[in-house]
């Protein structure tokens, strides 16, 4: 057991809170009731946002999948953990704040979508452009057994029930929900079949209801509510509170991960027509004509309704497209809200409220008609990198902080809540200042990486790109490509005016990104000596 330097009783241990983490897929702050969306109906998540700290200014370590959420967990940038882009499977051997919290004593669980580990989705896809590489570096396949990094694999779990290892990334028990939408595998895909279902027969295309549907993006599903992947996660969530219940002594740490409201839109029964298309605000900015931005996005204005519709890609939404994708995401989140009512509620009667810290956030967001595009990948608007978080602390008071705060600062908060030290390597902040006092800052800046397998840009060099957010500018900066998007936050916060050439702008914000990147450098392993 890991030397916490607490006292390890069971009056220390009472004291220490369990914490409740419900994370969502690709989920906008404004698309929720409390972020100021006056359509989607959240009331859930609006009650629990009326008794927690609300971050206003709450963004990525990056904005993509795998490489957020290996960042949410470890703490640490994506360039350090090396999960620099889907298709990476988290290190096996990395340390995270689950596993700290997992050896004081706490019961760790992850119950629904991971995404720790490669799902195979487009395995060969990847395989095409990944052959085109050299040779790989080895020598981590080589430190651990086969089969390390095989537990999330939609085949696997169609073929088996997956039985996963005592400790998996800190977390004791898991049960997985594997991708999106209506298309999920994992241990939902047994729990299916063990109820007599072929889930081929109510899944993604072959399982599609008639519907005329103007986007590629949505489907009218043939999974009923009772079956679909938000009631299972919901479900799976009350048993593993009510087994807690019976073992009060012991604090528990679950993740709730729902794997909506992710494309593609597949609100199942009631859900699916409670929102009307013609009922979406749409976005201000989404007639950008990007003259002044980079290559990606003038592809995708100048395609419009001719560029490709497939799959991740970034593509320029018609209008009548975007306001059909934003009524079925706006089904899917009201059933996330609904199901997180009903978690809030088991919680409240099981007697466990007074005594758990929840936290809600996402993992990352979707540009949703934002200066005309759609999806995510290659874009740094904030349409894809502020994510909505809320800290409910029993005890604290509630209200709304608009400090900069990370992704990254979450597993720090919540070790600091339960009396636990950060390990050794953990890039982000303790945000319980915040908590107590919601002027306070605890950073001043925010810094972002992504990199891609594919050459998205057409400069001849796969995707990277860099990015700093302060409380007056964003600057981000691609590599291969001359060109910066900057922007003046204060005086321009929708980030509709690129002030790529007011070097009195640019310079300062140049260093500060440089300064940046070399804090972020890797302060891990520490000495054991002075050689």
């Amino acid at each position: 057991m890991t030397d916490t330097g607490q006292p390890n009783t069971p009056a220390a241990k009472a004291r220490q809170p369990n914490i409740l983490f419900v994370i969502t897929d690709q989920h906008r702050p404004d698309h929720t009731g409390f972020g100021g969306n006056t359509v989607v109906q959240t009331p859930h998540l609006d009650q629990l946002a009326a008794k927690s700290m609300r971050f206003d200014r709450a963004f990525v370590a990056n904005p993509i999948c795998m490489p957020n959420r290996s960042s949410i967990f470890t703490s640490r940038m994506p360039s350090l953990h090396g999960t620099r882009f889907n298709g990476i499977a988290l290190d096996w051997g990395v340390q995270t704040f689950p596993r700290l919290l997992k050896d004081a004593g706490y019961h760790t669980a992850h119950l629904g979508k991971c995404h720790l580990q490669n799902m195979n989705i487009m395995g060969s896809i990847a395989k095409r452009i990944t052959d085109k590489m050299p040779p790989g570096d080895a020598r981590r396949q080589n430190l651990y057994a086969a089969g390390w990094d095989d537990y999330e694999n939609l085949s696997r779990h169609a073929r088996e029930t997956v039985v996963m290892p005592d400790d998996y990334y800190g977390f004791a028990e898991v049960d997985l929900v594997v991708a999106h939408s209506d298309q999920c595998g994992g241990h939902y895909y047994q729990w299916l079949l063990a109820k007599g279902i072929d889930p081929k027969t109510i899944q993604g295309e072959a399982g599609t209801l008639p519907y005329e549907s103007p986007s590629h993006m949505t489907r009218r599903t043939a999974t009923p509510v009772e079956l679909y992947p938000t009631h299972y996660v919901t479900e799976v969530t009350q048993t593993f509170l009510h087994k807690r219940a019976e073992t009060p002594d012991v604090p528990f740490m679950a993740v709730v991960s729902y794997p909506d409201p992710h494309h593609p839109f597949t609100p199942p029964g009631k859900y699916f027509d409670m929102y009307s298309p013609a009922d979406y605000v749409m976005p201000a900015t989404y007639h950008d004509r990007h003259l002044h931005s980079a290559p990606h996005y003038q592809q995708a204005i100048k395609e419009g309704p001719a560029g490709l519709r497939r799959g991740v890609n970034m593509f320029a939404p018609t209008e009548i497209e975007l306001r059909e994708m934003a009524a079925k995401e706006y089904g899917m989140i009201t059933m996330i809200d609904d199901s997180i009512g009903t978690i809030l509620q088991t919680l409240e009667q099981l007697g466990m409220s007074d005594d758990t810290i929840v936290v809600f956030t996402s993992d990352h967001g979707d540009m949703f008609g934002d200066h005309g595009v759609m999806l995510k990948g290659g874009m740094h608007y904030e349409g894809c990198t502020r994510v909505p978080l809320l800290v409910h602390v029993p005890g604290q008071q509630a209200g709304v902080c608009g400090s900069l705060v990370s992704s990254l600062d979450i597993g720090p908060t919540l070790l600091a809540q339960a009396g636990l030290p950060i390990f050794n390597g953990m890039q982000g902040f303790d945000m319980s200042p915040l908590l107590a006092d919601p002027k306070a800052r605890v950073r001043t800046e925010i810094f972002i990486e992504e990199d891609q397998l594919s050459d998205m840009l057409h400069v001849g060099t796969p995707l990277r790109m860099r990015t700093l957010v302060t409380e007056e500018a964003r600057l981000t900066m691609y590599q291969g490509y001359a060109g910066v998007e900057l922007f003046d936050l204060k005086n321009d916060p929708t980030e509709s005016h690129n002030q790529q050439d007011n070097a009195a702008l640019r310079a300062p914000m140049t260093e500060r990104l440089a300064r940046a990147m070399m804090a972020s450098d890797d302060l891990s392993p520490k000495p054991t000596a002075f050689a």
